[in-house]
């Protein structure tokens, strides 16, 4: 069921990954024309037009994806959470995304087959309020907003006669939402990302009512850390991750994530040699942010424009970055600075790998800016799922639920939980699994 039903020709255009404009060219006709049929509005399609526009989705979307264990992308953004899970056997059958230009990105990347059970809804609030729309997940992901709470000792609300709960200290915020679907679907894991703020937000009541909510109200045995993205990537990037596992048997540690070694990336990784000059500030904006960055310099503050070198690491790109690129210039010899390109954005959060374009764009740049700032990691997120496809395993199985053989420990469960107790190395135990594996 899906809250926000939309035409066949929106579904089509979801699955074969076509923004507005490369429609409207495979189909002969102008933007304006496929923003109505789009929306259903104006005439009807012309059937042959329709059935090309099937064949393309048909030939981008051939087989279902492999079999694995089913997971939610919540609040997905352009699907940065999903690739990792994708990537250790997960089957993504349910996307919540508010933004269109973000779900027409998402699209993109992730096209559907015609067969496939997968959802995609704009708002997950009407999701929430009947959870049983959402299919039965085995694992949550969201990176959910960061709003305020009001956080009460229940003692005091049960005086006053007041409801107590997540109920009353979470009500009308996306916290809340989220809490109902884990709530009514139970999954043995989540995943849960945010800033690193999160912490410290509005004095440090959010995070308290968060963590109180997963853990005494529905149950869950929780574990977070804030990881910086340098080891991974050329960006100075701190966000925190939530974990959470159904059965409170099971033992998690964020400090055995598996951290590439030795000096992190520098930006001379991701830049292209050859940029459009469009890139490069005017002569206006550089000597506005420089009368800016002057202006604060007198008055003691460390306001101003970041500028950047191949061999450095860059601040955290934000979503604003659209406005001036101030916190990330790269320096040009002989030239005033310039911005980074959306495809440079790409690769600084991991979204393909230096040299590589497989990443779709399908969105102005004003838009990929936004999308890239609000977006995760990628390679931090793949470093948390490996660590946890293990234990998703075991809470699986712990839950009497089928485990897949993508993610079956080779050792039964009982057996791993001995070596774990003992003092055998983790390393040790992960060269047995492998020798078992292929014995």
């Amino acid at each position: 069921m899906n809250a926000h039903p939309r035409t066949e020709f929106a579904e089509l255009m979801e699955r074969a990954g076509l923004d507005i404009d490369t429609a409207a060219e495979l189909l002969d006709v102008n933007a304006r024309t496929v923003r109505r049929h789009i929306n259903g509005e104006g005439k009807r399609i012309d059937q042959l037009r329709l059935e090309k526009l099937r064949q393309t989705a048909d030939a981008r979307c051939t087989g279902a994806r492999p079999e694995g264990f089913r997971f939610i992308d919540l609040f997905a953004g352009i699907g940065g959470i999903r690739i990792p899970f994708e990537g250790i056997g997960g089957r993504c059958v349910f996307t919540a995304e508010w933004d269109r230009f973000s779900r027409e990105t998402y699209s993109a990347n992730f096209p559907e087959p015609a067969n496939s059970e997968h959802i995609f809804a704009e708002d997950v609030r009407p999701y929430a309020d009947a959870p049983e729309t959402i299919p039965a997940p085995d694992v949550l992901l969201a990176g959910f907003p960061c709003q305020p709470f009001s956080i009460a000792g229940v003692s005091k609300k049960n005086a006053l006669g007041r409801p107590h709960g997540f109920l009353c200290d979470t009500q009308g915020t996306l916290f809340y939402d989220l809490a109902k679907i884990i709530d009514h679907h139970r999954p043995p894991a989540f995943l849960l990302e945010n800033v690193k703020n999160l912490e410290r937000h509005d004095g440090g009541k959010t995070f308290a009512t968060i963590i109180h909510v997963l853990e005494n109200e529905l149950g869950y045995r929780v574990f977070h850390n804030v990881i910086s993205s340098t080891p991974w990537v050329p960006q100075k990037r701190e966000r925190i991750f939530i974990v959470g596992f159904k059965d409170h048997s099971i033992e998690f540690d964020f400090g055995q994530l598996t951290v590439p070694e030795g000096d992190g990336p520098t930006l001379g990784s991701i830049l292209d040699k050859k940029v459009d000059p469009k890139y490069t500030l005017t002569e206006h904006m550089w000597n506005y942010l420089q009368g800016y960055k002057e202006k604060h310099r007198k008055a003691g503050n460390g306001f101003g424009f970041s500028l950047f070198g191949p061999n450095d690491v860059a601040r955290t790109l934000s979503a604003r970055y659209y406005k001036d690129g101030s916190e990330i210039l790269i320096a040009q010899k002989g030239d005033r600075p310039r911005r980074l390109t959306p495809r440079e954005c790409a690769r600084l959060m991991g979204f393909e790998k230096p040299r590589q374009t497989d990443w779709k764009i399908p969105v102005s740049d004003t838009q990929a800016y936004r999308q890239f700032g609000n977006a995760v990691v990628v390679p931090v997120v793949n470093a948390v799922a490996q660590l946890m496809q293990t234990r998703i395993a075991e809470a699986m199985e712990l839950d009497r639920r089928d485990v897949p053989a993508a993610i079956q420990p080779t050792l039964p469960l009982d057996e791993r939980r001995a070596y774990a107790a003992s003092e055998t190395p983790a390393e040790h135990l992960e060269m047995l699994e492998a020798s078992l594996a292929n014995a």
